[in-house]
Order: structure tokens, then C-alpha cells, then sequence
């Protein structure tokens, strides 16, 4: 099966260990030969890797049986309608992080790289170091000090991972591992374009998991670096190009209002940073995302938007799931279930529609704010 990296941008083809375009500096996407639509079929693997004909991977697979998560019809909280969440927090480490990581780390593997690297606010960090460990090499997570959920540092320090704290934001931590990563250490972060392939997999997953009841209308998904949402566009639109599905849904990035530069770009056709992002959503408290071109795109092509939220409303949203539905999920994750809800309240949703919520990470990453939540 054939693959290329090519510039979103430009169109140039890059070679398979790039991050981004040589040329205009532009992000990356993995394409696909015809042969490999023509000739796919599932695999007899577990998770993600059922789907591993659509994967650019040489036949190494780190894995800890990632995917496969549980889809919920939240009718306690919407009667009557077809709204339901998808519970990325039951992956392998607690995060939607893991679907890419395996993918990325099983590249890294084949490069032949014994050293990983990423910038964290959390997620990302624990989802690498775990992978790592399986893997059988270092990682080192670059994370901005003060600013990571105890939890997560925590997950990524028992993994075995080697923590730089830097002064600043996310992007300042970023930029460090950039600037200082040696040619021997492959970088992890969202920018890598071969994470959002194992990414992707969500919408084959939704595509199956709601077969039966007419498909998938509308999903819903937090937009922190702002990689994920375009990597679920992509996975429907491979998914339709097989004909596996008839429709396509309209994808929702939900920002929360302190750290909102995709949402104001995707009003204004302009992106400009936030400098100083602030929210109680530390997973999606980034200023300056990588893959805010990719992201404002898939919304556009889907007919769908950028929102975003206070954090009053995602404190109210992530309580009343939890004591309504029993799902416990992180802060950013409720973001999708606020806007779905006011959504509701101004009647843009018709009752017949299947509208899927993006829970991306588990309550226990972040139980400080949980209890803000539940005494809110």
C-alpha cells in the first residue's frame, strides 16, 4: 500500500520523515494510493488496528489496545434526541491521545528512532511516555510549568519519562522542542503527520458504532492544538471514498472563551495568537495552535463551524453529565456537551438528527476542577 506526505498548502511531496513542508513551511497529510481503497478490509486486529490497510505503517505496531471506546446515548440530559458521547477517556492512558500516539510512536519505531519528544499540557505528555515504555525508548516531555494537571504529570513520570518545565505557555514550551531537538530524537507533537492517522480511526468507529440508526449527523470535538478535528474529517471522508458511509456529518470545534484564537479566525478569516491563554480547561489552554489551518478547513468543507464557551458553561456541562449520565470526562471534553446544549436551547438540532459529542479525556486527569465542577 502507497503513501505520500504532501503539503496542505502548496502540494508539494515531502519526504516520509518531515514534518512540514520544505517549501512554504505548510502542515502535512498523509494521502493514499488508489490501491489501497480499492484492495481494503479490515484486519483481525484489536482497536484501531482493525483498520490498519488505512494506516502508513510498515508493519510495526506499538500498541496497547487503544480505540474501540464506548459510544452513549445521553437521553437523561436530552430526551428525545439523538444525542450522544463519544468517551475517549477509556483509552489505554485516559485520553483520545492514545489512537494517534500508537501510530506515531510505531513511525518512530520503523525510522528506527530510540528517543521521542513532545510539548504538553498533559495529555499528550502521558500518551507519549506510555508508548515509549512499550516501545522500548526515552522519552522527554517539555511541559510549561504550573500549568499541567497533576495527574497527567504524574502519568507521565511513572512511564519513565524525562520532564523539562519551561517558563510560559504551551506554544513557549513548543518552540523549545523545536529549537532544541537533535536530529536522533523524533518529535511527537501534533505537528508529526502521521498521529492523526491513528486519529482518524474515531470516525470509522462512529460510522459503525450508529450504522444502524441512520449515521452520523453532526460531531462535536474540542479544538486545543487543534489537530483532532480535521483528523476525524479526514477518517469520514476516506470512509465515504470506500463507500462504507453515504453522508457525510458537519464537524463543531468548540473552543473555551479564554484560549479562543481558532474561533475568532474562523470569523474573522484571520488568525491571530492569544498571547496569554486562560482557561480551566488546561488541555486545550493553547494560544497559538499548530494545526488551526487544518482545523477552520474541516469545519468549512463540512458545512459545519468553530464555537466556543465560558468556563462557567463547561463546569455546568461536566457535572451534569456526570450526575445525570455517570460519565465522568475532563474539563476541555465538556465543552462539546455545553455547546451541544445551547444548541438545544436556540433549536439549531432537530430531534431526529445523531449528533456525537467528542469526550476526549477521563475526569481523573483533572479531579481538582472536577470538584470545582460539582460545587459549581
Amino acid at each position: 500500500m502507497g503513501f505520500s506526505l504532501k503539503c496542505i498548502e502548496c502540494h508539494s511531496t515531502e519526504s516520509e520523515q518531515a514534518y512540514t513542508c520544505s517549501k512554504c513551511k505548510g502542515l502535512l497529510e498523509v494521502l493514499y494510493d488508489k490501491e489501497a481503497f480499492s484492495s481494503y478490509e479490515l484486519a483481525q486486529k484489536p482497536g484501531i488496528w482493525k483498520y490498519s490497510k488505512l494506516f502508513p505503517c510498515g508493519g510495526i505496531a506499538i500498541t496497547l489496545h487503544e480505540g474501540n471506546t464506548p459510544l452513549y446515548h445521553i437521553n437523561n440530559l436530552f430526551s428525545g434526541m439523538g444525542i450522544h458521547v463519544k468517551f475517549e477517556g477509556l483509552n489505554p492512558t485516559g485520553s483520545f491521545k492514545d489512537r494517534g500516539m500508537a501510530v506515531g510512536m510505531s513511525k518512530a519505531i520503523e525510522f528506527g528512532f530510540k528517543k521521542v519528544v513532545c510539548a504538553s499540557t498533559g495529555n499528550t505528555s502521558a500518551s507519549m511516555a506510555a508508548y515509549a515504555a512499550k516501545a522500548g525508548v526515552m522519552p522527554f516531555v517539555y511541559v510549561p510549568k504550573g500549568k499541567i494537571a497533576l495527574p497527567k504529570l504524574a502519568q507521565a513520570l511513572v512511564y519513565g519519562a524525562k520532564i523539562v518545565q519551561t517558563e510560559g505557555t504551551f506554544d513557549d514550551a513548543l518552540r523549545k522542542v523545536f529549537g532544541s531537538t537533535k536530529p536522533d530524537t523524533y518529535i511527537l507533537n501534533s505537528i508529526n503527520p502521521y498521529r492523526p492517522e491513528g486519529q482518524k480511526t474515531l470516525a470509522f468507529e462512529l460510522s459503525e458504532q450508529l450504522e444502524e440508526s441512520g449515521g452520523v449527523d453532526t460531531v462535536v470535538v474540542p479544538v486545543g492544538n487543534a489537530a483532532n478535528i480535521s483528523a476525524i474529517w479526514k477518517g469520514f471522508k476516506e470512509y465515504k471514498q470506500l463507500g462504507l458511509v453515504k453522508k457525510l456529518p458537519r464537524m463543531i470545534g468548540v473552543q473555551a472563551a479564554g484560549a479562543n484564537p481558532v474561533y475568532k479566525a474562523f470569523l474573522s478569516g484571520k488568525f491571530e495568537p492569544v498571547a496569554n491563554p486562560d482557561t480551566i480547561a488546561s488541555a486545550i489552554r493553547i494560544g497559538n495552535p499548530v494545526s488551526h489551518v487544518k482545523a477552520i478547513a474541516a469545519a468549512k468543507e463540512s458545512k459545519g463551524f468553530i464555537t466556543q464557551v465560558s468556563d462557567a458553561e463547561l463546569l455546568n456541562a461536566l457535572a451534569a453529565l456526570a450526575k445525570h449520565e455517570g460519565v465522568f470526562c475532563e474539563p476541555a471534553s465538556a465543552t462539546t456537551v455545553a455547546a451541544v446544549a445551547r444548541m438545544v436551547q436556540n433549536n439549531e438540532i432537530a430531534k431526529d438528527d445523531n449528533v456525537v459529542c467528542v469526550l476526549t479525556g477521563n475526569g481523573l486527569k483533572d479531579p481538582e476542577t472536577a470538584a470545582k465542577a460539582a460545587t459549581h
